[in-house]
């Protein structure tokens, strides 16, 4: 999970001035360049969470497209909380955190419990490097 997290707060990190590039030196409008910065990072983030935090050899069309189901149903729910507290009296950046807070649990939530899911106990298919299951607590 350490990983997860580290993976999240670089690239969180890398959108701002990527964003910034994008408005202020190519002059992009800002609705465009924000969708293409979270297309690239999601791009990015994809591959490293998929081999360093989950192990697998090589990514799936399947594993990215439900990544991007992911990351999209967690924007959707940081706007949708980050306009729903203020109408509950909430202020806006104390709601905006808030927000946050809810979008990343549900992150978290799909991303261990849908995207990298393991099916049943480890097999001879399994996803996870000879490295890796050695490291995995025996079932």
């Amino acid at each position: 999970m350490v990983r997860w997290w580290a993976i999240g707060l670089f690239f969180t990190g890398a959108n701002i001035p990527l964003l910034g590039v994008m408005k202020d030196v190519l002059h992009i409008p800002w609705l465009i360049a924000t969708l293409i910065s979270t297309e690239i990072v999601t791009l990015l983030r994809f591959p490293l969470n998929d081999r360093w935090v989950f192990g697998y050899p090589r990514p799936t069309w399947k594993r990215l497209w439900q990544y991007h189901v992911a990351n999209i149903s967690s924007t959707v729910i940081w706007v949708s909380a980050a306009n729903l507290f203020p109408l509950l009296g909430i202020p806006h950046l104390i709601g905006a955190v808030l927000a946050t807070g809810v979008s990343v649990g549900w992150s978290m939530m799909t991303n261990f419990l849908w995207v990298w899911r393991k099916k049943g106990t480890q097999q001879a298919s399994s996803p996870k490097s000879p490295k890796t299951r050695e490291l995995l607590p025996k079932e």
